[in-house]
Order: structure tokens, then sequence, then C-alpha cells
């Protein structure tokens, strides 16, 4: 196992990496209709805390795998059945989320963590032995994320067994969630890893790509319920056309700025930008909820009121487009998005559901959506100004 060149041409995703990915589709998908049945019940706020806390193990478990690919990708035997190792462990995850969500049971996601967990440290051993360059930092990793796994152990058999009271469980996660995100920089501190700039934005588009279309997945599931309620009406139409096109808008603004190009530059940002990250995949995971809850709803009477409704749209709205722009100006010289633009925006989107009692839910998700298509077109238009030839050539939009 040696490490892969940093500028390898024309590196792209594995079919082991794609085959990887659609493993966490299901724990997605999983986490995803778990908090919209907390929305629709009227406990949005309190289904936050548990949706940050299984996504962060959805998230840190495809993000660590997938820097350690771009490193170390042999796709051979060995390799392979580590990988799928890693993915079983996201299945007994995903099998997980409807205990941890109802009854704040963490037992079988831990369970599933640490199957994923172990797979990743056996990669890392093996780098450890083969890659005589990197063995520091190949076991600095593997140390790290053992210590820490007994952490995330204790953590669950002390709250378990009533040692810790049950309010402690929170403060304890973050302690060791920020614990698991030191590790890589400790590590990295002693070699860097040859991870491929390219690759790696390559990946997390893909990444971003799996979160859109759950988020059409749980709107599909809305839409499911109020056919089978015979609630379809103009509402509704609304609700699910707006929908589909505020998802269209994200993905654009997502994909107008080339991130490889920035990342092969900048690479000492490369933390930030791929911890940001975080906070930008949660956002498109929970308004798939947000919009499933909406879709559903569609004007009959439920526990959440129209303004929690139309927040559980806005929120993840608003917080997907100023973390867009934070990890987009961390590696770009000159910024596509325009940050007043996109402030201004995310400002708006967080206002509108103040007017859903009023106006409706399917006004404000119209009205959403709206204002990120109008988005996309005032940073088409600024980015096709940039780029013009001094003779006015035409350019192609981003």
């Amino acid at each position: 196992m040696s490490a892969r060149a940093v500028d390898e041409p024309h590196r792209a995703a594995s079919q082991l990496e794609l085959l990887f990915d659609l493993t966490f589709v299901v724990a997605v998908a999983a986490v995803t209709a778990q908090f919209a049945h907390e929305i629709a019940a009227g406990h949005g706020l309190a289904g936050v805390v548990p949706f940050l806390q299984v996504f962060f193990a959805i998230w840190w478990a495809w993000m660590n795998f997938t820097w350690f690919a771009s490193s170390y990708d042999t796709d051979d035997v060995a390799y392979r059945l580590l990988t799928m190792v890693q993915m079983a462990g996201v299945l007994i995850l995903a099998a997980g989320v409807p205990a941890a969500g109802s009854r704040s049971d963490y037992g079988v996601i831990t369970l599933g963590y640490l199957v994923m967990r172990i797979g990743l440290v056996a990669q890392w051993l093996r780098a450890g032995l083969e890659d005589p360059e990197r063995r520091r930092t190949a076991l600095r990793y593997a140390g790290g994320i053992i210590a820490l796994q007994a952490g995330w152990l204790a953590r669950l058999v002390l709250v378990e067994t009533g040692v810790l009271p049950s309010w402690s469980g929170l403060p304890f996660f973050v302690c060791l969630a920020a614990l698991e995100l030191a590790v890589p920089w400790w590590a990295e501190r002693v070699r860097a890893t040859n991870w491929h700039p390219h690759h790696i934005a390559e990946r997390y588009g893909l990444f971003t790509i799996i979160l859109l279309g759950e988020s059409v997945l749980a709107a599909s599931r809305g839409v499911g319920g109020a056919l089978e309620a015979g609630e379809v009406g103009g509402p509704f139409l609304v609700i699910a056309g707006a929908g589909l096109v505020l998802l269209f808008a994200l993905w654009w603004l997502y994909f107008l700025g080339p991130a490889g190009d920035g990342l092969t530059d900048r690479r000492h940002r490369s933390y930030l930008w791929g911890y940001g990250h975080y906070g930008i995949f949660a956002a498109l995971a929970a308004l798939g909820a947000g919009l499933e809850v909406a879709v559903e709803w569609n004007g009959h009477d439920g526990a959440a009121s129209p303004t929690a409704l139309g927040y559980a749209v806005a929120v993840p709205v608003g917080l997907y487009l100023a973390l867009l722009l934070a990890v987009h100006v961390l590696v770009v010289a000159e910024p596509v998005i325009l940050p007043a633009a996109v402030l201004g925006c995310a400002a708006v989107v967080l206002s509108l559901p103040l007017a859903a009692p009023w106006i409706g839910v399917a006004a404000v998700v119209a009205a959403i959506a709206a204002v990120c298509v109008l988005l996309v077109a005032i940073t088409i238009w600024t980015a096709a100004g940039a780029r013009r030839g001094n003779h006015g050539e035409p350019v192609p939009f981003p």
C-alpha cells in the first residue's frame, strides 16, 4: 500500500467508492425520515440535537474513508474487503436511527460506528506497515481512532448504566466529536498524506448530489402521503413544484465554482473547507425532512404550526447559503458567489416564515425557491460579466 501521487492526472472516483456511497444513501434516508417525523409531531427543535449527533457519525465516517481513499486507494483484495466492512457498519448504524430518535437509544448506532472504525483502523495499520515514509502519520491515525472509539463505548456504557446522568450524554458527545476532528490535524503534523485535490472535490460534489437526491426522495414520500390522504390541491402542487425548483437552484449554486483548483493552490485550508461541509451536508439532509413534512402537510391541521413548517425549510436553506459562501471563499482567489448577494438572500429566506400564518406554507416555500433562483441568476450574470473578454465575446454560463 503505497501513497498515490498528489498530481495524478485524470483521478476520478472509483466504482468501489460509488458503491460505498450507496450505503450512506440508506443511512441518510433513515436519519432524514426520523427528523421529518419529529417535525411533523411538533418536536422539530427537540429533534435537532439527535439529528445532528447521528448525522455527525454518518458524515465523519464518510469523510474519513474519503480522505484515506484519496491517498491510499490500492483497490486490491484486502482494500476492498476492509472497505466492505465499513459499508456493513454504515448499514448497522442506519438500522439504529429509529431507536436513537424515539428513545435516545444509541446502542446500535455505536455498534455500527465501531464496525466502521475497525475497518478504517485496519486500513491505517496496513498503510503504516507498507508505507515507511508516512508510517508515523498512519499510526497516529490508527491510535487516535482506537482511543476515541474507546471513549464512545465508555460514553454509551456510563450513560446507559446510570453512572453518569442522562444530561451528560451531550457534553460527552461534544468533547469526543471535537477530539475526532482533531485527530487528522494531529496525525498530519508529522507528514501530510497524499490526498488528491481534484479527487476530493469530486467526492464532495458526489455526496452533495446524494444529499440532494435524498431531499427529492423525502419530498416524494411527502407527495405519497398527501396522495394517500386525498389532500391534493393548489398548495400541494405549489409546494411540490417549488421544492423541486429549490433543489435545482441549490445544486446550481454548489457547482458554480470549481473547488479542485482552489484546493490545489490552498492545501493548507483543506481542514476548514472539509469540516465546513458538515454544516452544508446536514443542512441539505434537514431540508429534505422539511420538504417532506411541508408537502404532506398541505394545509390540513397538524401538530406543527405553519411558521414552524416554514422554518423547517428556511433554516436549512439559509444555513446552506451562508456555509456555502464560507467554504467557497476559502479556496478561490476571486469569489464567484457574491457575499453581499448570498447574505442578503439568506436574510430574506430566514424572514419569510414569519408571514406563513397569513400567506400559507406553500407561498413561503415558493418564495424561498424564488429567492434562490434569483441568487443563481445574479451569480450567473456577474460571473459572465467578469469572464467576458475585452471585445465582448460571449462566454458560457458557469
